[in-house]
């Protein structure tokens, strides 16, 4: 069942019951006060009557007389009978049979001085009268002929209301779940037409500040994340694919120049170093896409744990030592922490160990004595670790493109690499709920800072 039908089914089925409920508890209140007005009509009659009879009056024309005067309002198949102490009938109305009475029931009503009953439509009210001569029970009924006719319409023009009601609330709940869905369908509409071809031009249309306009602007804020992560994907594969063409074709190249004819030993020692060289530099370049592919994996798949930064740090010197002869770390705390929790992430130490590894490889490779600078701070909420270098520096205007996956510097093309580096410590970073920034001076080197939460 479609939304629209829903809210229609919905509204409607709400406003039927509660306007049967309103349209029940008005006949019911009807109901209860016609039946109270009529009983206080039927006891009022039979005291007026109770009263003539306290006068004294024996002869039937004069008491018939008197109780003609003391009836306000003709009562529709009234009946009256009168019974004295010994349960003899003093008084019998000529208008209808007279009421048959059990014993029983007259010892009640001088137990309670009153009692009412209703049988076939007729109300009956019977009091027992003790203030003059001689105690007496009076019992009137009759029917409320012009209170059940009103209560008959009543009950007819309700029903008729509430059908013509519920007619009218379908056409409504329809017309406003239609123009409320209207949105939605325009919406659904427009996401129908988006694509992978279109997909940077096409936005869905968003007006008014409603839950449906949010939607839409979160729509298209989903769609302007796609976008930029297939745009990012599309120049990653690209970018990947010219990095590995480059090593292969320059290796296939030497290879084939080389078994081109029969070559000295010298030359093919030299291309076999060469080879060597390229098989080295494409090796790199593999290890840095799967450590970028790792990256993304373990953002959703990574296992933390407490690593203690310092202790970490203090295992790169070695570290490098295997990845750069003569290179050399040097590691100070600005302050000792009291509590080791101040110097302890929770993280993945592995990616830890790779983030901290490209930063400081990346300052010795560009500093000219190989050296590496690195300073451990805390302070309230995070470790800051900083890696410092006397290298070239980084122009301003290329500060804020060094973390995308393959940007190189232009004055670092002389330096050998692929661009990976800092793009994979930015989402190592990012895992771990922490930050990076760069400053840098041209001629005097580069400062890369990280900061990580602490457990404290």
């Amino acid at each position: 069942m479609k939304i629209k039908f829903k809210i229609a089914l919905y509204y409607t089925v709400s406003a039927a019951v509660l306007l049967i409920t309103f349209a029940t508890l008005a006949y019911y209140f009807s109901v209860k006060e016609r039946s109270q007005e009529f009983y206080d009509r039927l006891e009022y009659r039979a005291r007026s009557i109770a009263n003539v009879l306290d006068e004294g009056v024996h002869l039937e024309t004069q008491l018939l007389k008197r109780l003609d005067k003391t009836t306000f309002q003709d009562l529709y198949q009234e009946t009256i009978v009168v019974y004295n102490g010994a349960n003899d009938v003093v008084y019998a109305s000529q208008r209808d049979t007279a009421i048959s009475i059990k014993l029983e029931l007259l010892s009640f009503i001088r137990r309670n001085g009153i009692y009412h009953f209703e049988k076939d439509n007729a109300e009956t009210v019977g009091i027992y009268h003790t203030t003059g001569k001689e105690p007496l029970i009076v019992i009137v009924s009759a029917v409320d002929k012009y209170g059940l006719t009103y209560l008959e319409s009543l009950r007819q023009i309700l029903l008729v209301e509430l059908a013509v009601a519920v007619l009218l609330l379908v056409g409504v709940g329809y017309f406003f779940a239609r123009n409320m869905m209207q949105p939605i369908n325009q919406l659904v509409t427009e996401v129908n037409t988006i694509n992978a071809n279109n997909l940077q031009d096409n936005r869905v249309s968003v007006a008014g500040r409603d839950e449906i306009a949010q939607l839409g602007a979160n729509f298209n804020t989903m769609l302007q994340r796609l976008s930029n992560s297939f745009d990012l994907q599309k120049s990653f594969v690209s970018n990947a694919s010219h990095e590995l063409r480059t090593p292969l074709a320059s290796i296939i190249s030497q290879l084939q120049v080389t078994t081109a004819r029969a070559r000295s030993t010298e030359d093919y020692e030299l291309t076999l170093n060469s080879v060597l060289e390229d098989a080295q530099n494409l090796s790199d370049l593999t290890n840095g896409l799967l450590q970028l592919a790792q990256s993304d994996m373990n953002q959703q798949q990574s296992l933390f744990r407490p690593v203690r930064i310092d202790e970490l740090l203090l295992e790169l010197p070695n570290l490098i030592s295997l990845k750069q002869k003569g290179a050399r770390v040097d590691i100070e705390f600005l302050q000792i922490p009291d509590n080791e929790a101040l110097i302890t992430c929770n993280g993945n130490d592995s990616l830890l160990k790779v983030l901290f590894l490209n930063l400081v490889d990346n300052a010795c490779k560009f500093s000219p004595d190989h050296s590496a600078n690195v300073t451990i701070d805390t302070n309230e909420q995070m470790i800051v670790v900083r890696v410092q270098d006397k290298g070239m520096g980084i122009p301003g205007q290329e500060l804020g493109k060094v973390f995308e996956p393959f940007y190189r510097a232009q004055n670092a093309s002389a330096v050998r690499g692929h661009g990976l580096g800092l793009s994979i410590c930015k989402r190592i970073v990012g895992i771990h709920e922490g930050a990076i920034s760069v400053s840098s001076v041209v001629g005097e080197g580069t400062v890369f800072e990280v900061k990580l939460p602490h457990l404290q």
